[in-house]
């Protein structure tokens, strides 16, 4: 990807080992020093489109709200479930990603006190012993297509192993896996998001090819990590069944299903608001989704679609007890 030029840091965080180390990743950047991130991201009038093509890195500091709890109907067999962002934003460019619609600013926001992530975390597990707690990482980001920069799931996923009631879902789109090594870590799924490759060609700019996500995948489930499988959102387009179909038999030639710990699927979801930015950001080409006002929700009519179809044609498969629906 491109190297970034401009580098905004908080006064606070400029002396941070961690923000001296990201910044001696990149070939003379311009720094500048802020108060607060916000000034620069939260700014009005801003153009993602135009900012997508070199966006700034932003180096900040997270206060609160470290950790949230996820929507109701969101997981993958625990009951307590959370989520958390060491990121805003993500390197690649899906058409149909609600960030580009949640944020003003297309530029990296990365929060380097991860150590206070990592106590937020703590303080969850040991709150909660006797309780199994699901976490989810890769919400306002990709988990780790910023990795070789950031080097945050390097950090967390060693101190995992002491918190054996949380399981930690790492979700990503990328092919970066060198911190997956033959030792594995039994409390971490590596999730792979996927749509089939001839949508993925057209509306995901920069995400590996399906064929380099499988390669990554076939050596970590030779290796016996867990991987999860996320299909979602589920999209529907011309031919859309045909491709997923396609989809399937090709992941499930390349995977162990003994180490699939779950797949998901969900359709696309928008608020009406969100959905409006997407059309403004993306005028001149050709998008695939359509609203239907009434019921701030994509392809509300086509929920039951997607849900026979993906579970009639994953439990070919893999056990339906594996298998979960994000509404």
């Amino acid at each position: 990807f491109k190297m970034t030029k401009i580098i905004y840091i908080e006064h606070e965080v400029k002396d941070h080992s961690r923000t001296k180390l990201i910044c001696s990743k990149f070939n003379n950047p311009e720094i500048i020093f802020v108060d607060r991130f916000s000034e620069v991201f939260n700014k009005r009038n801003q153009s993602f489109k135009i900012q997508k093509a070199n966006p700034a890195l932003i180096l900040a500091k997270k206060y609160k709200n470290l950790l949230h709890k996820t929507p109701e109907n969101y997981g993958i067999g625990n009951k307590y479930n959370y989520y958390f962002s060491y990121m805003y934003n993500c390197l690649f460019d899906c058409k149909y990603c609600f960030l580009q619609g949640m944020y003003s600013s297309a530029n990296f926001v990365v929060f380097v006190n991860y150590e206070d992530y990592f106590n937020e975390i703590k303080k969850i597990s040991l709150a909660n012993k006797k309780k199994n707690i699901t976490l989810f990482s890769g919400y306002d980001c990709d988990s780790l297509a910023f990795e070789s920069i950031s080097n945050f799931m390097s950090y967390l996923i060693n101190k995992m192993p002491k918190y054996e009631n949380i399981e930690l879902e790492i979700r990503t789109k990328s092919t970066y896996s060198k911190l997956f090594s033959k030792n594995i870590i039994k409390n971490i799924i590596i999730a792979y998001s996927f749509t089939p490759e001839r949508f993925s060609n057209k509306y995901e700019k920069g995400v590996p090819s399906v064929d380099k996500r499988l390669k990554v995948i076939k050596r970590l489930s030779n290796l016996g990590w867990k991987l999860g499988l996320r299909f979602d959102p589920v999209i529907i387009y011309d031919g859309w069944q045909e491709d997923y179909k396609e989809l399937f038999v090709k992941i499930f030639q390349n995977i162990d299903i003994d180490n699939v710990h779950s797949i998901t699927f969900g359709k696309l979801r928008f608020p009406e608001t969100i959905y409006k930015k997407l059309i403004k950001e993306n005028i001149s080409e050709s998008l695939f989704f359509n609203l239907e006002k009434k019921r701030n929700s994509y392809e509300t009519d086509n929920e039951n679609n997607i849900e026979s179809f993906l579970r009639e044609n994953l439990t070919k498969f893999i056990d339906q007890r594996k298998i979960f629906f994000n509404n």
